[in-house]
């Protein structure tokens, strides 16, 4: 029987460290976390994906969770990471892999995908934000503050500031505060606020006409994550062709947060397009 705990690996990036972890056995599937997040808020802990068949690779990216920090932090960076992550754990061999990231993540994959989409079976975008523009908004100085300032809890209370209602803003707060906690070193992580939403991860939101393989994206309601609009979610899948938009239902916590129906709801996707592990 293969195991379904995670093995942990380091790959060499410019003389720095990234970590990650590798799940199971068979075809490749690499998920990429998003902006102040850590490699286990993708699918957040679920096993379903190794244990149907797939291998599942996940890692810190650059300078968040156990990875060393690495600036600058922008998404030429984030995506050659991606490619020392793709060389050191052979996820290139075989017939290929499977790709998918949430936010920062989902930006990474797509503009990895746009560059050499060579070897690529099918792309996993979640909570997509870049509608052709840099991000300059000053709550990512404010959400980076609040980290350097006052820690995980004063970060938490800042990204849940403005949320809908009660309900919302202590779901809000617990994840922002919960996954600041796992940084070796949030002072990388209060750069990377300031840095990657005003990286942008590829010229113009046009160019995801080009992608040419099967497309799940996620997309998520504003009353829970307004950080993650639901119309941007609408037009990637507009312009990519065939791709197929999923949202939860409305008043329910957005798919990206909840893992093991992310997970089962990305099994089903690549069944329907052959993909599925044996």
């Amino acid at each position: 029987m293969p195991s379904y705990e995670p093995e942990g690996f380091e790959v060499e990036a410019g003389g720095r460290l990234l970590a990650g972890e590798s799940q199971g056995e068979g075809p490749a599937m690499v998920l990429c976390h998003g902006l102040s997040a850590t490699r286990r808020y993708v699918v957040h802990g679920s096993k379903h994906l190794p244990r149907h068949g797939y291998r599942l690779i996940t890692y810190d990216a650059r300078g968040h969770g156990e990875s060393d920090p690495a600036p600058p932090y922008e998404y030429e960076g984030l995506a050659e990471d991606l490619d020392r992550v793709l060389d050191a754990t052979g996820a290139r061999d075989g017939e290929g892999t499977i790709l998918g990231g949430h936010s920062m993540g989902c930006h990474t994959v797509a503009r990895r995908a746009l560059q050499d989409p060579e070897g690529i079976r099918a792309l996993i975008l979640i909570g997509p934000v870049f509608t052709g523009a840099a991000d300059d908004d000053s709550r990512w100085d404010e959400r980076a503050d609040a980290l350097e300032s006052g820690g995980p809890e004063a970060f938490g209370e800042v990204v849940a500031q403005g949320s809908a209602n009660e309900a919302v803003w202590e779901a809000t707060y617990r994840l922002a505060r919960d996954r600041a906690r796992l940084h070796r070193h949030p002072e990388a992580v209060a750069q990377a606020l300031r840095e990657v939403p005003r990286s942008m991860p590829f010229d113009s939101i046009e160019e995801l006409a080009r992608i040419d393989v099967p497309v799940l994206v996620v997309g998520s309601h504003d009353e829970f994550d307004p950080g993650h609009p639901h119309a941007a979610a609408v037009r990637w899948a507009e312009l990519i062709d065939g791709a197929e938009l999923i949202v939860e239902e409305p008043g329910k916590r957005p798919l990206a947060w909840q893992g093991g129906q992310l997970s089962r709801e990305i099994d089903a996707f690549l069944g329907r397009h052959g993909l599925a592990a044996e």
